[in-house]
């Protein structure tokens, strides 16, 4: 039996456009909206049932929070201020953000790496979520992803956890244009032997 093709999905993925972070407004998606959200990024796999992720909604005081670690933070460690400016600014303007934790856990079947990848699909399947939802969102990262002193301090995660992304939800201020997208000739080799 061919399989059943859903245009409209299929549609959606082809057309689909990250909405640049600094461009989302209030209002950002309430308790409830959101929710659904989460869940249809819960469905990632995770090639074992490990749920090496977890997710961190950030919002009001809290992404001010987060913006004066930065700023404290990004000094301490010598980054060049226009940068730690933007990275703050990113918290500080943002209606909210759900931090996607990768949170690898102790298997002997699934390596760490596995996990790693797995917490990567998390953020880009809540980014396609908020964005089918009529949402503009955009994946983040940064220095402050990685960065233990800030981890620890911004969000209290554990040793072995980072932020695999920062998903900025909001509404879309501004229609953002077309980019250029890989040529796919260039970056495809077909084997069959």
């Amino acid at each position: 039996m061919p399989p059943t093709p859903r245009p409209d999905v299929l549609d959606f993925l082809a057309t689909r456009r990250s909405r640049p972070a600094k461009t989302l407004r209030a209002p950002a998606p309430d308790a409830a909206a959101l929710r659904p959200m989460l869940e249809i990024a819960a469905r990632t796999p995770d090639h074992g049932k490990l749920e090496p992720w977890r997710f961190v909604v950030l919002q009001g005081a809290a992404l001010t929070r987060l913006s004066e670690t930065t700023i404290a933070h990004g000094a301490r460690r010598g980054e060049p201020e226009e940068k730690v400016a933007k990275a703050a600014t990113a918290f500080a303007d943002a209606p909210l953000v759900v931090a996607v934790i990768a949170s690898p856990k102790p298997s002997e079947k699934v390596p760490e790496i596995e996990q790693h990848l797995s917490a990567g699909a998390v953020c880009l399947a809540l980014v396609n979520a908020a964005l089918a939802s009529g949402w503009g969102a955009n994946w983040l990262s940064g220095w402050m992803a990685i960065d233990r002193d800030w981890l620890t301090e911004a969000l209290d995660l554990a040793p072995q956890e980072f932020v695999a992304g920062f998903i900025h939800i909001g509404t879309e201020s501004s229609a953002p244009p077309e980019r250029p997208r890989p040529d796919l000739d260039a970056i495809t080799t077909w084997v069959d032997a």
